[in-house]
């Protein structure tokens, strides 16, 4: 099941990365007789170019209106990772749209949750970031995107990337800590899930 925090406008720009929880999200928006936009970010890799030649074809296809941004600033003294998530908010701020629909889910809340408790404190991703920019779907499961994209035949893009846990804390949290943890508590999406109703109810 799709579940949604709010009430969704009937025009938004959903940040499309050519994944299956982008396009599963675009296609529920447009199903939904939303009028949707779309927001590409490239971050100059190899995967990024394969992924925004995709997203052209599918804006192409259903007539909708496409705007890519592409890295311009200088990584620094921060992470790769920091790098491009900086890049990518810059990029979005930028756009002239005031809902701004970003496709995290509750596994991504749960995620983020036990990355943050490594490091001395527990966070849930906030439904919305400045202005306008929103996570509508942040009580949605993995399982049940993915039980979507196979019941409507979606079509999407994998980032090789998401697979390495090497040096890549979130996707050894994703592939290695989380399965151990549902182990113990096979519950906890549920827990996360109820406090995120507390909180957005």
């Amino acid at each position: 099941m799709i579940r949604i925090i709010g009430k969704i406008p009937k025009r938004v720009t959903v940040a499309c990365s050519g994944g299956v929880d982008s396009m599963v999200f675009v296609d529920f928006l447009l199903k939904g007789n939303r009028k949707v936009d779309l927001a590409y970010f490239n971050h100059d890799t190899g995967h990024s170019r394969e992924a925004e030649r995709f997203v052209k074809q599918y804006a192409a296809k259903n007539n909708l209106i496409l705007t890519v941004g592409r890295v311009r600033g200088s990584k620094g003294s921060r992470s790769l990772e920091e790098f491009w998530r900086d890049e990518r908010y810059e990029f979005l701020e930028s756009l002239g749209s005031n809902y701004i629909i970003t496709c995290h889910h509750l596994d991504d809340v749960v995620e983020t949750w036990l990355f943050t408790s490594f490091h001395g404190e527990s966070k849930l991703i906030p439904h919305k970031r400045g202005n306008k920019i929103y996570r509508p779907f942040l009580m949605t499961e993995k399982s049940s995107i993915l039980n979507y994209a196979n019941r409507k035949a979606i079509d999407w893009i994998e980032d090789p990337s998401n697979r390495m846990t090497k040096n890549i804390m979130r996707n050894h949290i994703r592939h290695n800590v989380l399965p151990q943890v549902l182990k113990v508590n096979p519950g906890i999406r549920k827990t996360i899930r109820k406090k995120l109703i507390e909180i957005y109810k």
